[in-house]
């Protein structure tokens, strides 16, 4: 089997194969060109990175700097995503983000990790497997996301968190490691933080 193939199978495989870090050192040159636009660039960053992702939905934003070690070549953003400054994902394998999901400043994605037997980690050992966040998310700024985890539809990760397991579809999830808070109800439609009321929005 191919060190290629062991990207997105979750086995152990050793990362300096030269094929495949002269495709990522590509990439990487290309993530460069669109961390450095100018603000005004918008179509050109836009450009880029449909260029460079797996897959970049309509009206989806990242905001520079944004900082991938295979330049986003393994994402997959639906549409209306949106990433304040410092998204990193770590996208040895595939991360997949749905539709209106947003992200604070300082995310991590990290669908990439090392063995704890050090023998393996000192021969260059490491392992991926794949992220899932669902549609409508919320995810604060310095949230940490582990390989191998799913959040699901519509559920908000508060800031700081540490997700290393499973995030039921609508709830509220916190600390390090992240929980369950509370699931999102009736409320959350009434206020929109703390005690200050929803005005003025028409329910569909």
């Amino acid at each position: 089997m191919s060190t290629r193939e062991k990207l997105h199978i979750g086995e152990l495989y050793i990362a300096a194969d030269e094929e495949l870090l002269q495709e990522q050192a590509g990439y990487l040159e290309r993530l460069y060109d669109f961390n450095h636009t100018h603000p005004g660039e918008a179509e050109r960053r836009r450009a880029i990175l449909q260029e460079l992702f797996a897959e970049f939905g309509e009206d989806s934003y990242i905001e520079p700097p944004f900082h991938a070690n295979w330049g986003g070549r393994h994402v997959h953003f639906g549409k209306g995503v949106y990433a304040n400054f410092n998204l990193t994902v770590v996208d040895d394998t595939h991360i997949y983000v749905g539709d209106y999901t947003k992200f604070g400043p300082n995310v991590v994605l990290a669908s990439a990790g090392h063995p704890l037997c050090p023998e393996l980690r000192e021969k260059g050992y490491q392992f991926n497997l794949p992220i899932r966040i669902g549609k409508g998310c919320w995810l604060g700024s310095g949230v940490l996301v582990m390989p191998g985890v799913r959040i699901g539809d519509g559920s908000v990760v508060g800031a700081g968190s540490v997700v290393t397991r499973d995030i039921l579809p609508g709830v509220l999830a916190v600390g390090n490691p992240c929980r369950v808070l509370r699931e999102l109800d009736e409320r959350d439609r009434k206020y929109y933080f703390r005690d200050r009321e929803i005005d003025g929005i028409v329910w569909e």
